[in-house]
């Protein structure tokens, strides 16, 4: 069983309240719960990719430190964004490996 997700409700459930609860209990509630029909290493990747593709580095952050809990090594991780570097932007690349070093350890 998952943790619960309480991210939103602790960052934005007094201005987002509503957001909050779909963050919390929908999206990772019900969503990330879902490893009968794609694990939670395998939404990590593809959620990483997407924050990857469209260059919102804080969420990537998080959403690095949540692979590693699900297993993505670190080599792993570098080869996703390596792969990605050609898809979606070299910059973002230089962007993201510093976010790698700092998740994994140099």
């Amino acid at each position: 069983m998952a943790e619960k997700q309480t991210a939103g409700r602790d960052r934005l459930g007094k201005l987002a309240p509503k957001f909050a609860e779909l963050n919390d209990d929908v999206l990772f509630g019900e969503v990330w719960s879902r490893e009968d029909k794609l694990s939670a290493r395998d939404r990590s990747m593809i959620t990483i990719a997407a924050l990857f593709s469209a260059g919102l580095y804080p969420q990537l952050k998080s959403h690095l430190e949540l692979g590693k809990k699900h297993g993505i090594t670190k080599e792993e991780a570098v080869e996703i964004v390596t792969q990605l570097a050609f898809y979606c932007g070299w910059p973002k690349a230089w962007s993201t490996f510093p976010l790698i070093e700092e998740i994994y350890g140099e």
